[in-house]
């Protein structure tokens, strides 16, 4: 049986430096990162990646108040790839349209705000909110964007670390195989910032990034590297069968070629690269394609000094001789943004099959011999011969690995 074509309508986002894929998009081409310094309870200050998105303009204040941060990015993205992908929406079948949020983290922020509130009153818990509950359960950002858009399908999340973003997609092409539902809204968000615990930890395991300038702090590949930027955001896409989608005419960005998850078992933290290379090359094999059909390779590494390298080697093995493919990396613009992150990275990277420009990576101004790949783009854009697909690596802890390739759409 022939598998369903299954395609991208509709793209709604909100990063450190952009709340729309155009506005994304120009930025990462214009060396425009967005980092700043935030105040952390018990910390200090931290560098963050902070989104600047009206909630208001998709939510009534006591929604927004009632609800959570992850909720307030997955609605705001969910509206704009629905207005984005030119349904009918309104008229539509809420019945068949399904929201797969990959998240890495949720329920922290508000059980440790909780938690801060019911301190100043000797832990009184008559003062814990009852609003917690919903709040912190993990379908969170998936619930409340069903509520506020009224969809009545399948809504929930998918935990998987720093590799949600792609899995988010991952499920809802799935689902669309499956004849489930005919719309799915897909993706990933992050409410990270808001957890002190997150700052907390990445500190003691001496990965936390430190720089006199915020926006230079992220710095993947480069010798002087010294940890993560932790971010906010999302990226949900609208995806449909693509026989859907050629009958009422839409616009389509790409077509999900093929995919491919696997788990390192190796370690807790430390990424395996013999891994890595597997899961790339079982996405190549699903997909019907040579290493050499890749024009862009979206990196993960997320500015660890061994995570970097790991994933280097990966990429190394896999595209040794692809005179054509270029390697790229979002996160220097953005920092990490967790869940959200190869979602938010797939975005800044689609326009290219439309303009042919390979946006950088930057903050690059040492590389770092053992990140030293094959056409790594440094610094600044590069045109590109031509962009038929991209491949989106991400992987988080815990050693889960995705691989997820796009190509450009063709009859």
């Amino acid at each position: 049986m022939e598998l369903s074509r299954i395609v991208i309508t509709g793209v709604g986002l909100t990063s450190p430096n952009g709340n729309s894929l155009s506005e994304f998009r120009q930025n990462l081409l214009d060396g425009v990162a967005g980092i700043s310094r935030i105040e952390m309870r018990y910390m200090g200050e931290v560098l963050a990646g902070v989104c600047d998105f009206d909630p208001l303009r998709y939510q009534k204040k006591k929604e927004v108040r009632v609800g959570t941060r992850a909720g307030s990015i997955s609605i705001y993205c969910a509206q704009e790839a629905v207005k984005d992908s030119g349904l009918d929406f309104e008229n539509m079948s809420k019945d068949r349209v399904g929201i797969y949020v990959g998240i890495t983290e949720h329920g922290n922020v508000e059980t440790e705000n909780e938690i801060y509130n019911i301190s100043k009153f000797d832990y009184d818990t008559k003062y814990w909110t009852h609003h917690h509950n919903p709040r912190t359960v993990a379908n969170n950002p998936a619930g409340e964007t069903s509520l506020n858009l009224k969809i009545t399908g399948p809504s929930y999340t998918i935990g998987a670390a720093c590799a949600a973003g792609n899995m988010g997609l991952v499920h809802a092409l799935q689902m669309l195989r499956l004849g489930e539902v005919d719309v799915a809204i897909a993706g990933g968000v992050s409410e990270s910032i808001r957890s002190f615990g997150i700052f907390a930890g990445f500190k003691s395991q001496g990965a936390l990034a430190e720089h006199e300038d915020p926006n230079k702090a992220s710095r993947p590949f480069d010798l002087d590297r010294n940890g993560i930027v932790v971010s906010e955001g999302g990226a949900l896409y609208t995806l449909e069968r693509l026989e859907d989608a050629q009958a009422r005419g839409a616009k389509i960005y790409g077509e999900i070629a093929g995919y491919h998850v696997n788990s390192d078992a190796t370690d807790y933290v430390l990424p395996n690269p013999e891994r890595q290379a597997q899961c790339m090359r079982a996405a190549l094999k699903k997909a019907k394609m040579a290493a050499s059909d890749i024009h862009i390779v979206n990196t993960h590494a997320t500015a660890t000094p061994m995570g970097d390298v790991q994933e280097c080697r990966a990429i190394r093995e896999v595209f040794a001789d692809c005179p054509d493919t270029y390697v790229n990396n979002t996160k220097g613009f953005i920092g990490h943004s967790m869940g959200a992150a190869g979602a938010l990275e797939l975005a800044g990277n689609l326009p290219s099959f439309d303009d042919g420009m390979v946006h950088p990576s930057i903050n690059v101004d040492k590389l770092d011999p053992d990140c030293a790949i094959p056409n790594l783009v440094l610094n600044n854009p590069i045109k590109a011969k031509r962009v038929d697909a991209i491949l989106n690596n991400s992987f988080g802890m815990l050693g889960i690995n995705s691989a997820l390739i796009i190509r450009r759409f063709s009859d």
